[in-house]
């Protein structure tokens, strides 16, 4: 059943099926447990017609299918959810006057998802009608609100950026200036508004039409800390966390490493006309145990010193397990994007972090001596 206007507290910007079947599901979750009311009211802050349709649908339907395909403990699961949590969607385009006026009467929560080139800003001004960027629509949105003389909001951006909350607030203040020069919006904006950091980790693998998703059953959302933080609900998925550095290395160097690794051997193998899919390398003997053996004899001792007390055997045994998941068709040509980037950002640093602990490295160096084989390269920029 669709819940009430009235109890959407949480402003989500974006229609991405990653918040469908992330940050709503748990809101819906929570209510379903019957231990929060906050609803969500979906925001489509872009004009494209092929978001504009999928706001039309979740506006017009009471709930939406969430479906889960995955392995969980060894055991293939399929679960088909309902998600009810969403009691509204407005296109920011169209219904800005509405959406204006929700988030001076009802919002207590900002959640944004709003792609890579989110936090963009481009020369756009949040005096526009309607801002052309997330960070300008939001800053109008604020300072609306300000105005009002309402209380601060908590705003929790699940984009993939490090930082993400502090990011976000140094541009909002940043337009703020620019735009209002009201030193006392500013400090509302520093002081009463609360800007918190969150790490999201789950693979929400295709779309549901017209409108849904599919994800593995895998989820984490780690929100740091702060005196200011009132969380909308809590899930078993949730972690609030003193500092998200350990988690975001872990994920850096244990997930994305591990792909990243897979590729490598996928390549250097010539592999790339037999296997596609990363559950299909997973099969191959020859992918799988290159990939265990870096793992359990050189990735996996170095974190274990330099991140002490965060589980890696058991997140690298969850990882496994999401790598095996049979329902997930995630393409090694996609992965191998940027792949000379990813060798650096990726397992460079346990390179380096492996010298300090004296720990050899010989299958980690030799995959960074590869980045800059030309034939490899050449089929990198190929796929």
């Amino acid at each position: 059943m669709r819940q009430p206007l009235s109890q959407a507290s949480i402003v989500q910007f974006g229609t991405s099926r990653f918040l469908l079947g992330h940050v709503a599901a748990f809101a819906s979750s929570a209510i379903a447990e019957e231990e929060s009311r906050e609803a969500v009211l979906v925001v489509q802050t872009s004009a494209r017609p092929e978001g504009k349709a999928k706001a039309n649908a979740l506006a017009h339907q009471d709930s939406y299918p969430l479906h889960i395909k995955g392995l969980r403990n060894g055991v293939p699961i399929e679960e088909h959810l309902s998600v009810s949590s969403v009691a509204g969607c407005l296109v920011a385009q169209d219904d800005w006057e509405a959406l204006e006026r929700h988030f001076i009467q009802t919002a207590r929560w900002v959640i944004s998802n709003t792609g890579d080139s989110g936090y963009d800003v481009a020369g756009d001004t949040s005096l526009s009608a309607v801002p052309a960027s997330f960070p300008g629509k939001l800053t109008k949105l604020l300072y609306a609100r300000f105005k009002a003389q309402r209380p601060g909001l908590t705003l929790l951006p699940c984009e993939l950026i490090g930082s993400n909350g502090q990011v976000l607030k140094e541009i909002v203040s940043s337009l703020a200036r620019k735009d209002y020069q009201d030193a006392h919006f500013s400090t509302w904006l520093d002081v009463e508004c609360c800007w918190v950091n969150t790490l999201v980790d789950r693979i929400v693998s295709a779309p549901l039409e017209p409108v849904g998703a599919v994800a593995e059953p895998y989820a984490l959302w780690a929100v740091q800390q702060a005196p200011c933080l009132i969380m909308p609900f809590e899930h078993p998925a949730i972690e609030v966390v003193s500092s998200l550095q350990p988690y975001e290395l872990r994920k850096l160097h244990i997930l994305n490493l591990a792909h990243t690794y897979l590729v490598d051997q996928w390549l250097t193998l010539d592999l790339t006309d037999s296997i596609t899919y990363v559950r299909e390398a997973m099969q191959e003997p020859k992918l799988r145990n290159a990939l265990s053996e870096v793992m359990e004899t050189e990735v996996l001792p170095v974190l274990a010193l330099e991140l002490p007390n965060m589980d890696l055997n058991v997140y690298w045994q969850s990882t496994l397990e999401r790598f095996d998941n049979p329902f997930l068709d995630h393409r090694l040509k996609d992965i191998a994007q940027y792949h000379n980037d990813k060798l650096s950002r990726r397992i460079q640093p346990v390179v380096v972090m492996a010298k300090n602990y004296a720990i050899p490295t010989p299958k980690l160096s030799d995959a960074l001596k590869r980045k800059n084989i030309s034939n490899i390269n050449d089929k990198t920029t190929l796929l």
